[in-house]
Protein backbone atom coordinates (compact mmCIF):
# COMPACT_ATOMS: atom_id res chain seq x y z
CA UNK A 1 0.00 0.00 0.00
CA UNK A 2 1.69 3.04 -1.06
CA UNK A 3 1.53 6.11 1.50
CA UNK A 4 0.76 9.65 -0.10
CA UNK A 5 3.02 12.17 1.57
CA UNK A 6 1.36 16.07 2.16
CA UNK A 7 3.23 18.32 -0.16
CA UNK A 8 5.56 20.55 1.99
CA UNK A 9 3.54 23.93 2.73
CA UNK A 10 5.38 26.90 0.85
CA UNK A 11 7.88 28.81 2.95
CA UNK A 12 6.88 32.14 4.61
CA UNK A 13 9.73 33.76 3.55
CA UNK A 14 9.69 32.90 -0.11
CA UNK A 15 5.92 34.02 -0.18
CA UNK A 16 6.28 37.17 1.65
CA UNK A 17 7.60 40.09 -0.16
CA UNK A 18 10.96 41.73 1.56
CA UNK A 19 9.84 44.75 3.64
CA UNK A 20 12.95 47.09 5.32
CA UNK A 21 12.45 46.82 8.88
CA UNK A 22 14.56 47.80 11.87
CA UNK A 23 17.25 50.17 11.43
CA UNK A 24 16.87 49.88 7.87
CA UNK A 25 13.04 50.88 7.87
CA UNK A 26 14.64 53.78 10.08
CA UNK A 27 17.48 55.30 7.68
CA UNK A 28 15.56 54.28 4.31
CA UNK A 29 13.16 57.03 4.26
CA UNK A 30 15.61 59.67 5.31
CA UNK A 31 18.08 58.36 2.74
CA UNK A 32 15.57 59.08 -0.27
CA UNK A 33 14.28 62.44 0.99
CA UNK A 34 17.79 63.72 0.89
CA UNK A 35 18.08 62.14 -2.63
CA UNK A 36 14.51 64.12 -3.38
CA UNK A 37 15.74 67.08 -1.62
CA UNK A 38 19.69 66.87 -3.79
CA UNK A 39 17.78 66.57 -6.89
CA UNK A 40 15.36 69.29 -6.45
CA UNK A 41 17.93 71.61 -5.63
CA UNK A 42 20.23 70.57 -9.14
CA UNK A 43 17.36 70.11 -11.18
CA UNK A 44 14.17 71.93 -10.73
CA UNK A 45 15.97 75.83 -11.12
CA UNK A 46 16.69 74.96 -14.51
CA UNK A 47 13.68 73.87 -15.41
CA UNK A 48 10.83 76.35 -13.36
CA UNK A 49 12.93 79.50 -13.02
CA UNK A 50 13.48 80.85 -9.41
CA UNK A 51 9.70 82.34 -8.84
CA UNK A 52 8.49 78.98 -9.13
CA UNK A 53 11.52 77.52 -7.16
CA UNK A 54 10.52 80.40 -4.69
CA UNK A 55 7.16 78.66 -4.55
CA UNK A 56 8.02 74.93 -3.64
CA UNK A 57 10.60 76.29 -1.04
CA UNK A 58 7.58 77.76 0.89
CA UNK A 59 5.39 75.06 0.43
CA UNK A 60 8.33 73.12 2.04
CA UNK A 61 8.48 75.45 4.89
CA UNK A 62 4.54 75.45 5.30
CA UNK A 63 4.39 71.70 5.49
CA UNK A 64 7.07 71.63 8.13
CA UNK A 65 4.73 74.24 10.58
CA UNK A 66 1.65 72.37 9.57
CA UNK A 67 2.88 69.05 10.28
CA UNK A 68 4.10 69.91 13.26
CA UNK A 69 1.22 72.17 14.44
CA UNK A 70 -0.39 68.52 13.92
CA UNK A 71 1.13 66.93 16.65
CA UNK A 72 -0.87 69.35 19.15
CA UNK A 73 -4.07 69.94 16.97
CA UNK A 74 -4.36 66.87 15.70
CA UNK A 75 -2.63 63.97 17.22
CA UNK A 76 -3.62 65.57 21.08
CA UNK A 77 -6.40 67.08 20.74
CA UNK A 78 -5.46 70.50 21.47
CA UNK A 79 -6.33 73.62 20.48
CA UNK A 80 -2.63 75.86 19.80
CA UNK A 81 -3.26 79.16 17.06
CA UNK A 82 0.08 80.45 18.37
CA UNK A 83 2.23 78.35 16.17
CA UNK A 84 3.92 81.37 14.26
CA UNK A 85 5.18 82.56 17.54
CA UNK A 86 7.50 79.39 17.95
CA UNK A 87 8.44 80.11 14.38
CA UNK A 88 9.47 83.49 14.93
CA UNK A 89 11.39 82.03 17.91
CA UNK A 90 12.97 80.21 15.68
CA UNK A 91 13.93 82.37 13.08
CA UNK A 92 15.45 85.42 15.05
CA UNK A 93 17.42 82.90 17.33
CA UNK A 94 18.75 81.84 13.78
CA UNK A 95 19.33 84.95 12.05
CA UNK A 96 20.89 86.11 15.43
CA UNK A 97 23.37 83.13 15.06
CA UNK A 98 24.47 83.90 11.33
CA UNK A 99 24.27 87.62 11.29
CA UNK A 100 26.43 88.28 13.93
CA UNK A 101 28.34 84.80 13.93
CA UNK A 102 29.71 85.31 10.34
CA UNK A 103 31.31 88.60 11.60
CA UNK A 104 32.83 86.69 14.33
CA UNK A 105 34.27 83.96 12.64
CA UNK A 106 35.06 85.16 9.07
CA UNK A 107 34.69 89.27 9.19
CA UNK A 108 32.15 89.40 7.12
CA UNK A 109 28.25 90.00 7.73
CA UNK A 110 27.06 88.33 4.32
CA UNK A 111 26.85 84.84 2.65
CA UNK A 112 29.83 82.98 2.97
CA UNK A 113 31.14 79.80 1.53
CA UNK A 114 29.30 77.98 -1.44
CA UNK A 115 26.48 74.95 -1.64
CA UNK A 116 27.21 72.65 1.95
CA UNK A 117 30.36 75.15 2.40
CA UNK A 118 30.86 76.22 5.90
CA UNK A 119 28.40 79.03 5.69
CA UNK A 120 25.70 76.91 5.49
CA UNK A 121 26.31 74.25 7.89
CA UNK A 122 26.70 77.47 10.41
CA UNK A 123 23.12 77.79 8.65
CA UNK A 124 22.04 74.63 9.45
CA UNK A 125 23.12 74.19 13.10
CA UNK A 126 21.36 77.70 13.78
CA UNK A 127 17.84 76.16 12.21
CA UNK A 128 18.63 73.69 15.20
CA UNK A 129 20.00 75.79 17.57
CA UNK A 130 16.35 78.37 16.69
CA UNK A 131 14.53 75.24 16.60
CA UNK A 132 15.59 74.13 21.02
CA UNK A 133 15.10 77.68 21.65
CA UNK A 134 11.69 77.53 20.73
CA UNK A 135 11.17 74.08 22.30
CA UNK A 136 11.80 75.81 25.40
CA UNK A 137 9.48 78.49 24.65
CA UNK A 138 7.18 75.32 23.91
CA UNK A 139 7.15 73.80 27.72
CA UNK A 140 6.48 77.26 28.61
CA UNK A 141 3.39 77.55 26.35
CA UNK A 142 2.54 73.98 27.08
CA UNK A 143 2.18 74.16 30.86
CA UNK A 144 -1.03 75.57 31.12
CA UNK A 145 -2.46 72.81 28.96
CA UNK A 146 -2.47 70.80 31.79
CA UNK A 147 -5.74 72.40 33.54
CA UNK A 148 -6.95 74.35 30.03
CA UNK A 149 -8.28 72.90 27.38
CA UNK A 150 -10.25 74.00 23.97
CA UNK A 151 -10.91 77.67 23.74
CA UNK A 152 -9.11 78.69 27.27
CA UNK A 153 -5.83 77.15 26.34
CA UNK A 154 -6.14 79.09 22.69
CA UNK A 155 -6.61 81.99 24.44
CA UNK A 156 -2.93 81.26 26.45
CA UNK A 157 -1.38 80.40 23.10
CA UNK A 158 -2.93 83.74 21.29
CA UNK A 159 -1.35 85.59 24.35
CA UNK A 160 2.44 83.96 23.68
CA UNK A 161 2.56 84.94 20.09
CA UNK A 162 1.32 88.89 20.74
CA UNK A 163 3.48 89.05 24.25
CA UNK A 164 6.30 87.67 21.55
CA UNK A 165 5.85 90.79 18.95
CA UNK A 166 5.14 93.50 21.53
CA UNK A 167 8.95 92.18 22.96
CA UNK A 168 10.76 91.71 19.71
CA UNK A 169 9.36 95.52 18.99
CA UNK A 170 11.61 96.62 22.07
CA UNK A 171 14.63 95.05 20.72
CA UNK A 172 17.31 97.58 19.62
CA UNK A 173 18.63 98.37 15.68
CA UNK A 174 20.61 95.81 14.01
CA UNK A 175 24.39 96.56 14.02
CA UNK A 176 25.35 96.74 10.35
CA UNK A 177 29.11 97.34 10.50
CA UNK A 178 32.11 96.01 12.30
CA UNK A 179 33.70 98.99 14.00
CA UNK A 180 29.63 99.32 15.58
CA UNK A 181 29.92 95.72 16.29
CA UNK A 182 33.16 95.30 18.15
CA UNK A 183 32.07 98.58 20.24
CA UNK A 184 28.60 97.22 21.16
CA UNK A 185 28.87 96.84 25.15
CA UNK A 186 26.55 94.79 27.42
CA UNK A 187 23.73 97.63 27.06
CA UNK A 188 23.63 96.99 23.02
CA UNK A 189 23.61 93.15 22.85
CA UNK A 190 20.64 93.02 25.94
CA UNK A 191 18.07 93.25 24.49
CA UNK A 192 19.60 91.90 22.05
CA UNK A 193 20.12 93.73 18.71
CA UNK A 194 17.24 92.46 15.85
CA UNK A 195 16.16 95.36 14.45
CA UNK A 196 13.03 95.66 16.78
CA UNK A 197 9.83 97.03 15.40
CA UNK A 198 11.10 97.82 11.60
CA UNK A 199 12.80 93.46 11.24
CA UNK A 200 15.81 92.11 11.27
CA UNK A 201 16.93 93.18 8.25
CA UNK A 202 20.67 91.96 6.49
CA UNK A 203 20.22 88.26 7.73
CA UNK A 204 22.33 86.08 5.27
CA UNK A 205 20.03 83.73 2.53
CA UNK A 206 21.05 80.17 2.90
CA UNK A 207 17.60 78.70 2.29
CA UNK A 208 17.53 76.72 -0.53
CA UNK A 209 15.68 73.57 -1.82
CA UNK A 210 17.91 71.16 -0.45
CA UNK A 211 18.10 72.08 3.13
CA UNK A 212 14.29 72.54 2.83
CA UNK A 213 13.40 69.56 1.91
CA UNK A 214 16.07 67.86 3.99
CA UNK A 215 14.25 69.16 7.14
CA UNK A 216 10.56 68.17 5.45
CA UNK A 217 11.84 64.66 4.82
CA UNK A 218 12.80 64.54 8.74
CA UNK A 219 9.71 66.48 9.83
CA UNK A 220 7.31 64.18 8.33
CA UNK A 221 9.28 60.85 9.06
CA UNK A 222 9.70 61.76 12.82
CA UNK A 223 5.68 62.73 13.08
CA UNK A 224 4.96 59.56 11.09
CA UNK A 225 7.09 57.23 13.29
CA UNK A 226 5.78 59.06 16.51
CA UNK A 227 2.13 58.13 15.24
CA UNK A 228 2.87 54.65 14.94
CA UNK A 229 4.46 54.54 18.11
CA UNK A 230 3.23 53.85 21.71
CA UNK A 231 3.93 57.55 22.15
CA UNK A 232 1.92 58.85 19.64
CA UNK A 233 -1.17 56.30 20.24
CA UNK A 234 -1.19 58.00 23.98
CA UNK A 235 -1.31 61.26 22.21
CA UNK A 236 -4.13 60.15 20.32
CA UNK A 237 -5.85 58.75 23.29
CA UNK A 238 -6.00 62.23 25.06
CA UNK A 239 -7.19 63.30 22.12
CA UNK A 240 -10.51 60.89 22.25
CA UNK A 241 -11.11 60.98 25.85
CA UNK A 242 -8.60 62.30 28.61
CA UNK A 243 -10.57 60.73 31.60
CA UNK A 244 -10.18 57.31 29.85
CA UNK A 245 -6.75 57.94 29.08
CA UNK A 246 -5.70 58.82 32.18
CA UNK A 247 -7.57 55.41 34.03
CA UNK A 248 -5.53 53.34 31.29
CA UNK A 249 -2.18 54.71 32.95
CA UNK A 250 -1.30 57.46 30.43
CA UNK A 251 0.30 60.45 31.73
CA UNK A 252 -1.57 63.05 30.55
CA UNK A 253 0.31 66.07 31.70
CA UNK A 254 3.04 64.64 30.01
CA UNK A 255 1.78 63.79 26.46
CA UNK A 256 0.30 67.49 26.46
CA UNK A 257 3.66 69.34 27.37
CA UNK A 258 5.43 66.83 24.89
CA UNK A 259 3.76 67.47 22.05
CA UNK A 260 3.80 71.48 21.78
CA UNK A 261 7.46 70.90 23.15
CA UNK A 262 8.23 68.81 19.85
CA UNK A 263 5.80 70.93 17.84
CA UNK A 264 7.28 74.02 18.83
CA UNK A 265 10.66 72.54 17.80
CA UNK A 266 10.22 72.09 14.09
CA UNK A 267 8.56 75.41 13.74
CA UNK A 268 11.39 77.09 15.20
CA UNK A 269 13.36 74.77 12.65
CA UNK A 270 11.22 76.45 9.84
CA UNK A 271 11.53 79.67 11.51
CA UNK A 272 15.31 79.47 10.90
CA UNK A 273 14.61 78.25 7.12
CA UNK A 274 11.87 81.17 6.37
CA UNK A 275 14.47 84.04 8.21
CA UNK A 276 17.00 82.75 5.74
CA UNK A 277 14.84 82.88 2.34
CA UNK A 278 15.47 85.47 0.08
CA UNK A 279 13.34 88.67 -0.19
CA UNK A 280 12.18 88.08 3.59
CA UNK A 281 12.89 90.14 6.38
CA UNK A 282 11.19 88.35 9.48
CA UNK A 283 9.34 90.92 11.85
CA UNK A 284 7.97 90.94 15.30
CA UNK A 285 4.80 90.83 13.05
CA UNK A 286 5.18 87.18 12.36
CA UNK A 287 4.33 86.23 15.15
CA UNK A 288 0.98 87.51 15.50
CA UNK A 289 -2.70 86.09 14.57
CA UNK A 290 -3.04 85.68 11.12
CA UNK A 291 0.24 84.14 10.28
CA UNK A 292 -1.04 81.36 13.00
CA UNK A 293 -4.41 81.12 11.58
CA UNK A 294 -3.23 79.84 7.98
CA UNK A 295 -1.49 77.10 9.99
CA UNK A 296 -4.50 76.15 11.94
CA UNK A 297 -6.60 75.99 8.81
CA UNK A 298 -3.94 73.55 7.28
CA UNK A 299 -4.56 71.35 9.92
CA UNK A 300 -8.22 71.29 9.77
CA UNK A 301 -8.57 70.87 6.07
CA UNK A 302 -5.98 68.63 5.87
CA UNK A 303 -7.69 66.11 8.59
CA UNK A 304 -7.30 65.48 12.48
CA UNK A 305 -3.90 63.33 12.91
CA UNK A 306 -3.62 62.62 9.04
CA UNK A 307 0.13 63.45 8.37
CA UNK A 308 -0.72 62.77 4.58
CA UNK A 309 -3.91 64.95 4.66
CA UNK A 310 -2.05 67.51 6.26
CA UNK A 311 1.01 67.92 3.66
CA UNK A 312 -1.66 68.07 0.78
CA UNK A 313 -2.98 70.82 2.47
CA UNK A 314 -0.07 72.80 2.95
CA UNK A 315 0.57 71.73 -0.80
CA UNK A 316 -2.69 73.29 -1.86
CA UNK A 317 -3.34 75.90 0.43
CA UNK A 318 0.38 77.61 -0.33
CA UNK A 319 0.34 77.00 -4.15
CA UNK A 320 -3.17 77.86 -4.56
CA UNK A 321 -2.93 81.65 -4.41
CA UNK A 322 -0.28 82.15 -6.31
CA UNK A 323 -2.11 80.06 -9.64
CA UNK A 324 -5.14 83.13 -8.80
CA UNK A 325 -2.56 85.45 -8.96
CA UNK A 326 -4.03 86.30 -12.67
CA UNK A 327 -7.26 86.80 -10.85
CA UNK A 328 -6.26 89.09 -8.19
CA UNK A 329 -9.40 91.08 -7.93
CA UNK A 330 -11.66 87.70 -7.25
CA UNK A 331 -8.42 85.80 -5.47
CA UNK A 332 -9.78 85.93 -2.37
CA UNK A 333 -13.27 85.37 -2.95
CA UNK A 334 -12.69 82.28 -4.45
CA UNK A 335 -9.88 81.18 -2.02
CA UNK A 336 -12.85 81.87 0.65
CA UNK A 337 -15.82 79.96 -1.18
CA UNK A 338 -13.04 76.85 -1.32
CA UNK A 339 -12.45 76.81 1.89
CA UNK A 340 -16.31 76.90 2.78
CA UNK A 341 -17.22 74.32 -0.20
CA UNK A 342 -14.64 72.24 1.81
CA UNK A 343 -15.97 72.69 5.44
CA UNK A 344 -19.69 71.33 3.85
CA UNK A 345 -18.27 68.40 1.42
CA UNK A 346 -15.13 67.05 3.82
CA UNK A 347 -16.33 68.65 7.76
CA UNK A 348 -13.51 66.33 9.03
CA UNK A 349 -10.86 67.16 6.29
CA UNK A 350 -9.36 65.48 3.50
CA UNK A 351 -8.71 62.42 4.50
CA UNK A 352 -10.17 62.79 7.85
CA UNK A 353 -7.68 60.44 10.75
CA UNK A 354 -6.30 58.41 7.88
CA UNK A 355 -3.80 58.51 5.36
CA UNK A 356 -3.52 58.85 1.80
CA UNK A 357 -2.16 55.06 1.45
CA UNK A 358 -5.20 53.75 3.29
CA UNK A 359 -7.61 54.46 0.64
CA UNK A 360 -5.55 52.85 -1.99
CA UNK A 361 -5.39 49.80 0.22
CA UNK A 362 -9.32 50.14 0.03
CA UNK A 363 -9.48 50.16 -3.61
CA UNK A 364 -6.78 47.52 -4.08
CA UNK A 365 -9.22 45.21 -1.88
Amino acid sequence: MSVSHPMPAASPIAATPFRPTGPLMGVLPLAIGIVVAVLLHVILPGFVGPYYSRIVIDIGIAIILAVSLNIVNGMTGQFSIGHAGFMTVGGYTAGLITYYGSYFIWGTLGKHGVFLGTGEWLFAASCIVGGLVAAGAGYIVGLPSLRLRGDYLAIVTLGFGEILRVVLQQTGKVLDDGAAIRAAGWSQWLPPPVGGAIGFDGIPKYTNLFWVYTFVTITVVVAYRLKHSSLGRAMISVREDEIAAQAMGVNIARQKVLAFVMAAFFAGVAGGLFAHERGVIISPKDAGFQRSFDYVIMTVLGGRGSISGVTLAAIILTALPELLRDFEQYRLIVFALLLIVMMIVRPQGLFGIHEIWHFWRRRSR
